[in-house]
């Protein structure tokens, strides 16, 4: 899920050259210069009736993460009817297809994740009203898909050639516990030091996210022996620790530049309200886009814990009784990708050369990982205007959303460029 903070910093701001080339590549300009791709760059606009009709349809497949089969067998589908080759799902549920070119280095990896933030049952059901689409994930990431999609039938439809090649993958994992596995897998295992460009589709609107915000994630279990709350009474509460935790946690003291944050998401235990509960669980996230501010939280983070289990004991006199587990359930590195690099220019000039604004920003999204790792890599997103994401009533306005189609698919181009 992208959750961008926007910086402010126009690509006029940059001075971007949209129709020079960047270290011997056509820049996005030149490249609409080429007949081929002016006709699927145009056909992104005239088409946009099927990819908002390609994003209801994905949207309608439920997708928890963990879940995402469904989903993707669909996708796998429309790769193999659209032509892309060697069409595979790998053993995490990433489904892959390979758009060919003069040769397989650079590969792009082009990518926008499978699953929602909604359980099982949910109803998915999108719902029309004007220019209005509301419905869970109908912009989170369905859209996303959508356009990927839509890239790969206007390339296919124009007889697009590039001098790289381009892998399509439509993920899993990318939403809360599924910590992005499926892009962690993809540069681990699926695609390892086969990928030197990665671009992600999530969220919406037109923009170019260059700095990566990275999260701890924590689920931490207290737990005692338990017993009546009247016969037992006078022994440490595991609830009782949980709260002292929360307190403390919420003191915590935390930087504004780099933005850092904490927030504790979810709270379970006990069995009954007579019982005095034998476990109680937080579930604690913590993010920044400073690797040492993450640090740091996370260390206070600790303390607090730590420090809550002693007070309870101590309250009761009997040291010892409450236990604590703090289980790291997701980890997304920090990172971020150079203003002035190549991957970044293109994405502002794509956007300049149509005549569209974009700004540059941060969020958690795909490209945490390969940030983290040094690839070349953003996260852009797929035009229109959505509401509400990761709640029931997120919604998706259409207006002139085959904008951010148009600059997906410029961008792509570009970056399938030697």
């Amino acid at each position: 899920m992208l959750r961008s903070v926007l910086s402010g910093v126009l690509a006029a701001g940059l001075a971007i050259s949209v129709g020079q080339a960047q270290g011997g590549s056509p820049a996005p300009g030149d490249l609409l210069k080429d007949q081929a791709v002016k006709a699927a760059v145009d056909a992104a606009k005239a088409t946009e009736a099927q990819t908002i009709a390609d994003q209801i349809r994905f949207c309608e497949i439920p997708a928890p993460s963990f879940k995402e089969d469904v989903r993707g067998q669909e996708l796998k589908r429309v790769f193999t009817q659209l032509g892309l080759q060697n069409v595979r799902v790998d053993k995490v549920g990433n489904v892959l297809g390979d758009y060919g070119g003069a040769a397989p280095r650079p590969r792009l990896v082009l990518a926008a994740h499978l699953d929602t933030v909604f359980p099982e049952g949910t109803d998915v059901k999108v719902k029309r009203e004007g220019n209005l689409l509301k419905g869970p994930g109908i912009g989170d990431d369905c859209r996303g898909l959508a356009v990927m999609v839509a890239i790969i039938r206007e390339m296919k439809k124009a007889n697009v050639t590039i001098p790289g090649s381009i892998t399509f993958v439509a993920n899993v994992g990318e939403e809360g516990l599924g910590d992005l596995r499926g892009v962690k897998e993809l540069f681990k295992v699926t695609l390892k030091d086969q990928i030197d460009r990665f671009v992600s589709i999530d969220g919406t609107g037109v923009h170019v996210t260059n700095v990566a915000v990275g999260s701890h994630r924590y689920r931490v279990t207290f737990k005692g022996p338990g017993g009546h709350s009247f016969g037992a009474f006078g022994m440490a509460n595991p609830m009782g620790a949980m709260g002292r935790a929360i307190a403390k946690i919420q003191e915590m003291k935390v930087p504004s530049q780099p933005k850092t944050t904490f927030n504790v998401g979810r709270t379970g235990g006990g069995t009954s309200v007579n019982s005095i509960p034998f476990e109680a669980w937080i579930e604690v996230d913590m993010r920044s886009s400073d690797p040492a501010s993450l640090a740091a939280v996370d260390a206070n983070f600790q303390k607090a814990v730590d420090a809550a289990v002693l007070e309870e004991n101590q309250r009761w006199g009997k040291p010892g009784v409450i236990t604590v587990v703090k289980e790291l359930v997701g980890d997304r590195p920090a990172g971020s990708t150079p203003e002035n690099s190549s991957i970044v220019r293109n994405g502002l000039a794509a956007a300049t050369v149509l005549g569209l604004s974009s700004n540059l920003g941060e969020g958690s999204t795909d490209s945490n990982i390969p940030m983290s790792l040094g690839v070349p890599s953003i996260t852009i997103g797929g035009g229109g205007r959505g509401r509400e994401a990761h709640a029931l009533t997120e919604s998706f306005d259409v207006t002139d959303a085959w904008q951010g189609t148009q600059h997906a698919l410029l961008l792509t181009i570009a970056l399938a460029q030697k």
